[in-house]
């Protein structure tokens, strides 16, 4: 793959009118969060966005990746945030900007990690957007690091078949910006996070002030 976005001939009819259908972030999110959410059951998977549509499941890092190769048909940047945890269970998100604000796109197992309304005049606070929701019983975000794609040079992250673990390396090995929060209101979150699991087995918080911003 090339540093520019390929000609719409490399899609399948199918792809090329989910793209049509989806021109924007929001309706690119809407499309993402009605997927199953990809529990990987056959195994550890991180899947192109062909493999995506041809399955019709993603996880985060599958929903970043599908939402780069659309919106990149429709002029944005394929560009990637890792939101990393101290439980090495980190978040993979899309990134935007409009107006010179920033925004994502995401997919998560739960509601507070999903998309963000472009209304955070730093990657830095659109990061942190996420940090209170990420708390759960092992998670903390502890920083975050922003890629272009087009870093990959010639790996085909839009169409292979196979598992793109090197997506996933690079995520990994790229530098990270420190996220320093304070360990009172982190105890303070996941008190709250075990009150809420006490009265719900199951599902996610959504109590957080800072839902406005979201962009389910």
């Amino acid at each position: 793959m090339s540093e520019t976005k390929p000609d719409r001939t490399a899609f399948t009819g199918k792809e090329l009118e989910l793209i049509a259908a989806h021109r924007t972030p929001r309706q690119v999110q809407r499309f993402l969060s009605t997927l199953p959410y990809n529990w990987e059951r056959e195994g550890a998977s991180q899947r192109s966005f062909r493999e995506v549509v041809r399955r019709g499941e993603a996880h985060c890092m599958e929903a970043a990746l599908s939402a780069a190769v659309m919106l990149e048909q429709h002029g944005y940047p394929p560009l990637i945030v890792s939101l990393e945890s101290k439980d090495l269970l980190d978040h993979v998100i899309f990134v935007f900007r409009h107006k010179g604000l920033w925004g994502a796109v995401a997919r998560s197992r739960d509601i507070g990690l999903h998309g963000r309304k472009p209304v955070f005049h730093t990657l830095r606070a659109l990061a942190w957007s996420y940090f209170d929701p990420y708390v759960d019983l092992t998670a903390r975000l502890v920083g975050y690091g922003l890629t272009n794609l087009y870093e990959l040079g010639r790996y085909d992250w839009r169409f292979s078949p196979n598992n793109l673990w090197k997506v996933e390396n690079h995520l990994r090995e790229m530098p990270h910006t420190r996220l320093k929060s304070s360990e009172r209101r982190y105890q303070q979150l996941v008190a709250r996070f075990k009150e809420f699991r006490r009265t719900h087995p199951t599902g996610a918080p959504a109590y957080f002030a800072s839902r406005d911003t979201w962009m389910l």
